[in-house]
């Protein structure tokens, strides 16, 4: 099994190789493991939802989103089908990387994950048709404590590959505000 990465210039971003077990049949993989993921990567938390999202169309673009403390949330998000473009952005004000971005491209093949901690906003870009995100988080969907904030922020620069004037986004993600219209929602270190 290949080891886990860090993800960009992040220390508490991880890129997270698949644990499969294959066969002639096919594979199985697991894709939670609380020990191993302890051991591997210092990940401890508990988590209580699971979420789902599939788009028809390659060019959609789902975030940046967040949710604020008290119900900020860490994910642990994979693509089950299809492919996708992840990005997060730091937005913990006092972080050295507040700010920055990364990205990744998962797919169902390569079986990566990537584990998102708290105070980052996350988003993706479909890839392929019929694209499909599965993530876990460690607390619930709280409305008055959803965030957002525009995904292609000049001032964050994130190179989405793909023709972003072709982009396909919600009413609520193409009204987002820049990072430097957000209030200060997450404290590097609390």
């Amino acid at each position: 099994m290949a080891p886990v990465e860090r993800l960009g210039p992040f220390n508490d971003v991880f890129l997270i190789p698949p644990h499969r077990f294959g066969d002639d049949r096919g594979w199985f993989e697991e894709t939670w493991n609380a020990d191993r993921f302890r051991a591997q990567a210092g990940i401890e938390t508990v988590f209580v939802q699971d979420n789902a999202s599939r788009s028809k169309t390659p060019g959609t673009v789902r975030g940046l989103h967040f949710q604020a403390p008290p119900f900020a949330q860490a994910k642990l998000v994979r693509c089950p089908r299809g492919a996708i473009f992840d990005a997060i952005v730091d937005i913990r004000h006092g972080s050295p990387t507040f700010g920055h971005w990364a990205g990744v491209k998962l797919t169902a093949e390569s079986g990566r994950q990537l584990w998102v901690p708290r105070g980052f906003a996350h988003g993706f870009v479909t890839l392929q048709p019929d694209s499909e995100i599965a993530y876990k988080v460690d607390n619930p969907y709280s409305a008055e404590h959803d965030g957002v904030m525009l995904w292609n922020d000049p001032a964050i620069g994130i190179d989405w590959p793909f023709d972003t004037s072709a982009a396909i986004l919600s009413e609520k993600d193409k009204a987002a505000p820049k990072l430097a219209d957000l209030p200060v929602l997450f404290e590097y270190g609390t």
